[in-house]
């Protein structure tokens, strides 16, 4: 299992750690024989097949896979992050994908425990996708149920130093995509407030990279094209 944030702020390695690690950077120094361990990193992408998959919804979670915690604005004083925010507006901004993230997973049907990460080119198309197919409506609840009331006003990817996230206190990659959402449902925003949910998860369909291309056929000007470098090598 990997290194979790707690809900006091301290980190702890897996579901019973002990919540003693200041920094997930310091668990992952004191449970650095396990990382060493795994090695297995994966990069998924979207399926040209599935593409109104990609990014089916975006779920409001408690432990946010990759380890960002969003920032949200309300009309109480101290939770309010910035002032050029509207104190009326019920909104929360979060990154929803980071490129090159490692995000840690497991798999019960083989009982392995690998990463996976997206490129900054998928990234940037699921971000594409999410908004094509109209899927800014669709929310969840911890993966679970599906929740009216949230709805996503603004998706942008960081292409520099000058990005509006900074304005927001991220400091993360270019190429990392943000949304910016409206909660209207009550029960959600006094979750958000009370700092029982912490952060975003998408909900999508991606493939293993390296699985694909062995699945795929070579066409036959590909297979032209690797006999002549095989006959320019033997000449």
């Amino acid at each position: 299992m990997p290194c979790k944030k707690c809900k006091d702020g301290k980190v702890k390695w897996g579901n019973t750690g002990e919540c003693k690690y200041d920094t997930i950077k310091e668990c992952e120094e004191a449970n650095k024989d396990y990382y060493e361990k795994t090695t297995s990193i994966v990069e998924l992408i979207i399926e040209d097949t599935n593409q109104e998959l990609a990014i089916d919804a975006i779920s409001l979670v408690s432990a946010p896979a990759i380890e960002q915690d969003f920032v949200f604005f309300g009309k109480d004083k101290h939770n309010l992050t910035f002032a050029k925010v509207d104190e009326e507006k019920r909104m929360l901004v979060s990154p929803a994908l980071i490129p090159n993230k490692q995000i840690f997973r497991y798999d019960p049907n083989t009982d392995s425990e690998y990463y996976v990460y997206f490129s900054p080119d998928t990234v940037r198309q699921a971000a594409e996708l999410y908004l094509k197919h109209n899927n800014h409506h669709k929310a969840t609840y911890e993966h679970q149920d599906r929740v009216a009331g949230v709805l996503t006003v603004e998706s942008w990817i960081k292409e520099g130093d000058m990005d509006k996230s900074k304005m927001y206190g991220y400091d993360l990659p270019n190429g990392t995509w943000f949304v910016k959402m409206r909660i209207d449902n009550d029960d959600l925003w006094q979750k958000i407030k009370a700092g029982e949910l912490k952060g975003l998860s998408i909900e999508g369909y991606f493939v293993d990279k390296m699985q694909k291309m062995s699945e795929t056929q070579p066409t036959d000007q590909e297979i032209l094209e690797a006999l002549n470098e095989i006959i320019k090598e033997i000449k």
